[in-house]
C-alpha cells in the first residue's frame, strides 16, 4: 500500500462515525446513506490493510489500530481546518507581505508615497517595494502586484485600471530659446530629440490637433536613454525635446524648469494599471488597489 492509494477524504467519514458511535448517526452527520459510510469504511480498510472497526449487529469499537489512527486522523484535519482559517482570514483581512513592482520614474515619485500612507493604515502590512524598468513577471517573480504605465499588452493576468495620465511635449527654456519654439508637429523633425529606447516606436509619434486632425511624425536622434528620469535630466539641461508623463513634469511646468511646447496638439493618454495574478486576489491586494486609486484621485 502506498499513500498516493489512501483516499484522504474517507478519513472524515472515518472520524465522523468514531464521534457520532453509529453508522446511522455519522450517516445522518454527514448528510449521506448508512449504507454509504459503511462502504466508506470497507474502502479506507482495504487501503490501509487494517481492521478500524469491529462491528457487530449491535454495537462498533475500534480496534487498537483503529483507535491510534483515529488520533492521527484527528491531528491532520485539526491541521487542515487551521490552514484552511488562514487562508480564510488572508482573504478578508489584509495582512503579511505585500510585494509590488514599479517602473523606475513612476515607484520613487507616485507608488512610494502611496505604500508609506497605505503602511500608516494597516500596519500590520509588511512592504516590500522593488523598482525596475523592465516588464516584471509576478508569478514567476513572486509579486503580489505590478504597477504598469502606459498600453498593457496581451496577458493571461488580471488588471485594474486605475488612472491616466497625459503625455506632454517639452523643452528647457534655454532650448527654445536657442532653437525657437515649434508650432506645427511636422516642425519636430528640425529639432533635437531626446529618445526614450524602452518604447516600442521611441521616434514615431501621433499628434491630434484640436480639431481632431491627426498628424504622424517620424523623428532623428542623436541622443538616447533607457529610463524616463534620465530622458527628464537631458530636457532639463536644454539638450533636446522629448515627451514626458506628467506626474513627472508637472512641477517642472508650473517652476518653469520645462514648458510645454505645441500646447494646442495633444498626444494619447497612456493608463496606469494594477496588474496581479489569480483571478480572487487576496484582501492586501484589494485594499491597496483600493487605496492608490484614492490616492491617485486625490489633488497633491
Amino acid at each position: 500500500m502506498h499513500e498516493s492509494e489512501v483516499d484522504l477524504n474517507r478519513l472524515v467519514v472515518f472520524t465522523a462515525l468514531v464521534e457520532a458511535g453509529s453508522f446511522t448517526a455519522a450517516a445522518q452527520r454527514l448528510g449521506t446513506t448508512k449504507s454509504r459510510v459503511s462502504q466508506q469504511l470497507a474502502a479506507l480498510e482495504t487501503e490501509l490493510g487494517v481492521t478500524l472497526v469491529l462491528r457487530t449487529t449491535r454495537r462498533m469499537a475500534l480496534t487498537s489500530a483503529g483507535e491510534q489512527f483515529h488520533a492521527d486522523s484527528m491531528h491532520l484535519l485539526d491541521e487542515a481546518r487551521a490552514a484552511i482559517a488562514r487562508v480564510g482570514a488572508a482573504r478578508h483581512r489584509p495582512s503579511g507581505l505585500l510585494r509590488v513592482t514599479a517602473a523606475g520614474d513612476y515607484g520613487p515619485a507616485v507608488i512610494a508615497p502611496a505604500l508609506a500612507s497605505f503602511k500608516h493604515a494597516y500596519p500590520q502590512i509588511e512592504i516590500d517595494l522593488v523598482v525596475t524598468d523592465r516588464i516584471a513577471d509576478p508569478i514567476a517573480e513572486h509579486f503580489d502586484l505590478s504597477i504598469r504605465i502606459g498600453w498593457l499588452r496581451n496577458s493571461s493576468l488580471r488588471a485594474a485600471r486605475l488612472a491616466a495620465f497625459r503625455q506632454c511635449l517639452v523643452a528647457a527654456p534655454a532650448y527654445l530659446s536657442e532653437r525657437g519654439a515649434p508650432t506645427h508637429p511636422r516642425d519636430l523633425a528640425a529639432h533635437d530629440w531626446i529618445a526614450l529606447s524602452a518604447l516600442r516606436s521611441p521616434l514615431r509619434w501621433t499628434f491630434a490637433s484640436q480639431r481632431g486632425t491627426r498628424t504622424t511624425v517620424r523623428l532623428h536622434t542623436t541622443l538616447q536613454t533607457n529610463n524616463t528620469l534620465t530622458v527628464q535630466a537631458f530636457v532639463r539641461a536644454g539638450a533636446g525635446l522629448s515627451v514626458l508623463p506628467d506626474y513627472l513634469v508637472d512641477e517642472d511646468l508650473r517652476t518653469g524648469r520645462l514648458v510645454q511646447v505645441l500646447p494646442r496638439h495633444r498626444l494619447p493618454d497612456g493608463g496606469i494599471f494594477a496588474v496581479y495574478p489569480g483571478r480572487e486576489p487576496p484582501a492586501k491586494v484589494r485594499a491597496f488597489i483600493e487605496h492608490l486609486r484614492q490616492h491617485l484621485a486625490t489633488p497633491s
